[in-house]
């Protein structure tokens, strides 16, 4: 596992948390949730992409 992919999404993570708490205390609420879904998703897609990666990885070497 790449520890710069770790790091990204700890980015992301912190990122978002101080955003929603921002958001949350000037009374966003809605605004705060939705910015926590779209780094949710942000975070989805990255991992989707390196299991895609990994299972293009496992199929090329057993040949399937």
């Amino acid at each position: 596992m790449q520890v710069d992919l770790i790091f990204k999404v700890a980015a992301i993570g912190i990122l978002v948390a101080v955003l929603n708490q921002l958001l949350v205390r000037s009374g966003r609420e809605e605004q705060a949730m939705m910015t926590t879904l779209a780094g949710l998703i942000v975070v989805m897609m990255i991992v989707i992409e390196e299991i895609s990666a990994m299972f293009s990885m496992i199929k090329s070497t057993f040949g399937f």
